[in-house]
């Protein structure tokens, strides 16, 4: 007789391979989706894990990963100086703090673990106080002058040693602490890169030249890590498979650094690149492929006997499924993928795929950390905010919510809202959702923006909205309806200037690039170089086109946040020719006449033309509806052009408050 479940026969599991169990050392783990290392937001001055980081990782947990990796824990105060977690007995509520953050990931059935580092020449980068960054003695594998002019003095024997106990005193309070296991991390260009890289690694004694000799100092480290935990203890060992720049170590250094260390390492986690000279390859921006440096984790897999980790862009359950299934890694990390959607493995494992929420790859969560030092994801509101609660409360009182608009943000305020408990109707007056989401479609690098409107009208119609295609709502629809509650999400229009020549045959507002780009010819002007505008380039740029922008301003893309715009410009750089500071004229037949800041004339060739000089809310159609019931939200767009960001956040908000 088959083995039964108590309610009933065992699940087929659509994604068998990604759902199956694995034992590393002596601990199994539920799945092979795990959380790769996030950082906190409220990180105690002396470096204890706060309670809303707690609740950051207890959420992937709940969500369903397999184990949960907190981030950075910083090895030896003395010579990296970050702001970033410490583990240390002589720290008041710094044992505390990470054994009730152990303990709020393990009560879910989530693996915890938690990541050792330290930052070598780059000490300090996650400080917050940068005039004490600039001022801390920066040490690492060789003596040199850093790009940005700080000297960097040569760790002595004495140094190396003590850090290499430190790397053993603070595992071994992790496994008091409750971690069941240990990820070193040997890679993005800290402290132990630097050892592995002939780039930052020039030393003539036992530490360097060779690749074993610069291997010496990590396998002392994973020496100490064991000798703290002891056996059948998992340690993992992050490393980059190569540091993809030139100078740097190639796949087969990286391949033979694998086999060198593999018999002091229980799992190995292969990333990309460093840090400091490509960011978007140890985060891989939209303009890479989703899974970019799985290639890497692959051809390491062959050369070792232990299990392989792989990270890099991964959301998509299918291609995480196939990385399984023919052996290119045995478990694959996801970071910015479960800030989106942290219930994503708990989905995957209940065949609930169609509802996951994906990540955008937009960069919002790590440009905030930076400018504002808050948490937020573009698509998950509740990210940053997860001791208020994971589950929307019911309302008090059912009320009819009438929500015009179904952009990004009017489809979130329905879906809260009908999840509260009320009744909802969302009308959109075209025949398709997804409001300005609608124009990402014909770029491939940004379609998943246009998937999300999908994903949020399915998670709203099975939340119990009712979605009215093609109808308007006007002032007399919203008195026949009678609702209680309005939700205004109306967004906004292109901005056409009165500039002659703008309306004309050659010319496509950048909102209808996706229906007319077959009205766009070989050589392309972008009028406007804000976002829309570089982002439309950069894909036509792609398709082989010949591309120019116009931009009045001095700089592209102001709009764009932190992280994304220097990938944004580097795309830019690649595939177009900018003219800042240049005033367009006139649209001509052959190109846009401009004027420089110098007052000089002059013809920017392009027989097509895309207009993407900017969104004007829709302020008419809100003058029209903002008295049509006792509660009225006006939100997104609509109340002011910014972001898809807040437009959902505006969204979540004000059906709270309904």
């Amino acid at each position: 007789m088959p083995p039964q479940r108590q309610y009933g026969v065992f699940m087929e599991r659509k994604f068998p391979h990604l759902c199956k169990p694995i034992t590393i050392g002596r601990v199994t783990f539920r799945n092979r989706m795990f959380s790769a290392p996030m950082g906190g937001t409220d990180i105690t001055n002396d470096g204890c894990i706060g309670p809303k980081s707690t609740a950051f990782y207890e959420l992937r947990a709940k969500g369903g990963a397999g184990a949960v990796t907190i981030s950075e824990c910083m090895v030896h105060p003395k010579t990296d100086g970050s702001h970033a977690y410490h583990l240390d007995t002589a720290i008041l509520n710094s044992l505390a703090s990470f054994t009730y953050t152990a303990d709020a990931i393990r009560r879910h059935g989530a693996i915890p673990s938690v990541e050792l580092s330290h930052s070598g020449m780059y000490s300090g980068t996650y400080m917050t106080d940068k005039s004490r960054q600039h001022g801390l003695a920066q040490w690492g594998p060789s003596a040199c002058v850093r790009p940005d002019g700080v000297e960097v003095g040569e760790l002595a024997h004495e140094m190396i040693d003590e850090i290499v106990a430190a790397y053993g005193q603070v595992a071994g309070l992790a496994k008091r602490a409750g971690f069941e296991m240990i990820m070193v991390h040997g890679g993005h260009g800290w402290l132990i890169n630097q050892f592995l890289s002939p780039w930052f690694n020039h030393r003539t004694d036992e530490y360097g030249g060779s690749i074993q000799n610069r291997c010496r100092f990590a396998r002392r480290v994973l020496q100490a890590v064991r000798e703290a935990v002891g056996p059948g203890f998992p340690i993992e060992f992050r490393m980059s498979g190569s540091e993809l720049f030139e100078g740097g170590y190639t796949l087969e250094d990286g391949i033979a650094i694998a086999r060198e260390l593999e018999d002091g390492i229980d799992l190995l986690h292969v990333s990309a690149g460093t840090y400091q000279r490509g960011f978007g390859d140890t985060h891989p921006s939209m303009f890479k492929a989703h899974g970019c440096n799985v290639y890497l984790a692959a051809e390491i897999k062959k050369h070792v006997s232990i299990p392989v980790a792989t990270i890099g862009g991964l959301n998509d359950p299918a291609q995480m499924e196939e990385i399984i299934e023919s052996g290119k890694a045995d478990v694959v990390y996801m970071a910015r993928a479960l800030l989106a959607d942290p219930f994503l493995p708990e989905k995957v494992m209940a065949n609930r795929d169609e509802e996951i929420v994906h990540c955008l790859r937009c960069f919002t969560c790590m440009a905030e950390r930076a400018a504002t030092a808050t948490r937020r994801c573009t698509v998950n509101p509740l990210i940053g905010r997860e001791l208020e609660g994971d589950h929307v409360l019911p309302a008090p009182e059912k009320k009819k919510v009438l929500v015009a608009g179904g952009g990004p943000g009017g489809l979130y305020a329905a879906w809260t809202a009908a999840r509260r408990g009320h009744q909802v109707i969302l009308c959109e007056k075209e025949d398709s959702l997804g409001g300005i989401l609608r124009s990402e479609q014909a770029l491939p690098f940004k379609y998943e923006m246009y998937q999300l409107a999908g994903t949020y009208a399915h998670l709203a119609r099975k939340a119990g909205v009712e979605i009215r295609l093609n109808t308007e709502v006007t002032a007399g629809y919203v008195e026949r309806e009678a609702p209680d509650a309005l939700i205004i999400a109306v967004g906004s229009r292109p901005l056409l200037p009165p500039i002659p020549g703008l309306k004309g045959d050659n010319v496509v507002v950048v909102n209808d690039y996706y229906r007319e780009k077959d009205k766009v010819g070989e050589d392309v002007v972008v009028f406007g170089g804000g976002l829309a505008g570089c982002e439309c380039a950069i894909h036509l740029g792609q398709e082989g086109k010949t591309v120019h922008i116009v931009e009045m301003r001095d700089a592209l893309a102001p709009d764009a946040n932190v992280r994304h715009r220097p990938l944004l410009l580097k795309e830019v750089e690649r595939y177009a020719t900018v003219h800042t500071g240049c005033r367009g004229l006139e649209v001509r037949p052959d190109g846009i006449w401009c004027e420089d800041r110098e007052g000089r004339q002059f013809l920017v060739p392009g027989k097509s033309v895309i207009a993407a000089l900017g969104q004007r809310s829709c302020t008419d159609i809100v003058e029209e509806l903002q008295d049509g019931a006792l509660v009225v939200r006006i939100i997104g767009d609509a109340a002011r052009v910014s972001t898809i960001t807040n437009a959902v956040y505006w969204g979540y908000h004000a059906a709270l408050d309904i």
